[in-house]
């Protein structure tokens, strides 16, 4: 079975294209459901059945594990399957018909143009960290751009002067507009600061490089933006993700249209960017319950 996952894993990597960290995260979840399928007896796919998938999903939820990790694990079998019947290793997929458990949709929490302004003022760009950061940080507020997107930027990968960057996400690559200013602050550490950040021996191709001269890292980034959400006294628990939302939230607040905030996005459907909308009708009403004279009942 071990050897299926390979054959899938690589399918997914030449022919699908899909980010290291989505590989992982199938090899992981598919693991996970071999080593359960290895426990029951089942020492072949062609053997394992709907009832089989039942007791995974029925074990996962006995221990505790959340309905997003369910529903994941649900989407990574049944796409195995589908490749395994694809390709001929089996007959039938018993997958098909099984439903996926639903995610209940939370409204993204997001910071305020006020906060955004806080956090971007934060790094001190006398110093190469520092605006290094302020680019890093500029760039994903401009652009709502993922931070697996971010720190793969190479340096051919931003125009300032056209305004544009070129990033690849989800296994697509998209053009999303670079704001003035954060081309600017882009231009700057390119020009001034990136040089200083790079080991002179080394070839580097990253944008954004740590102070060891190699790529950035989503931990590192994470430890950057917690540190700078801090000195600027945001309460909001802040995680890389939410200058994304707050970039999505802030454009439909001001006009934009649901189809360009999704190409902005990279998001493959449309349901998922409205999800975006419920964060401004919840502003709206409560700005309404706070201005309007006849909101409350005193």
């Amino acid at each position: 079975m071990k050897q299926e996952l390979n054959s899938f894993i690589r399918f997914l990597a030449e022919d699908r294209g899909l980010a290291q960290n989505t590989l992982d995260s199938y090899r992981r979840d598919l693991s996970q459901y071999i080593d359960y399928l290895e426990s029951s007896g089942i020492s072949s796919l062609g053997d394992s059945g709907k009832l089989n998938i039942s007791g995974y999903m029925l074990d996962l939820k006995q221990r505790g594990r959340a309905t997003a990790t369910l529903s994941r694990s649900m989407v990574s079998i049944r796409a195995f399957y589908q490749f395994l019947v694809k390709e001929r290793l089996m007959d039938s997929d018993p997958s098909l018909h099984m439903e996926t458990p639903r995610l209940e949709k939370r409204i993204p929490k997001v910071l305020s143009v006020q906060e955004v302004g806080k956090l971007l003022q934060a790094p001190l760009t006398t110093t190469p960290n520092g605006m290094r950061d302020k680019a890093m940080l500029e760039v994903l507020y401009a652009t709502g751009i993922r931070v697996s997107e971010l720190i793969s930027l190479d340096v051919d990968s931003v125009n300032p002067s056209m305004g544009f960057i070129r990033c690849v996400g989800k296994g697509k690559e998209r053009i999303v507009p670079l704001g003035r200013i954060a081309s600017e602050y882009v231009e700057a550490y390119t020009q001034t600061m990136r040089p200083k950040l790079l080991k002179p021996s080394k070839a580097e191709e990253a944008l954004f490089v740590s102070h060891l001269g190699t790529r950035m890292t989503r931990q590192g980034f994470w430890k950057i933006i917690k540190r700078y959400a801090a000195e600027s006294d945001i309460r909001m628990e802040i995680t890389p993700h939410t200058l994304r939302h707050s970039f999505a939230a802030h454009l439909l607040e001001n006009g934009a249209d649901l189809r360009s905030v999704q190409e902005m996005l990279g998001h493959a459907d449309i349901s998922t960017t409205q999800i975006y909308t419920q964060v401004t009708r919840s502003k709206m009403k409560e700005v309404y319950d706070r201005t309007h004279p006849r909101a409350k009942i005193e």
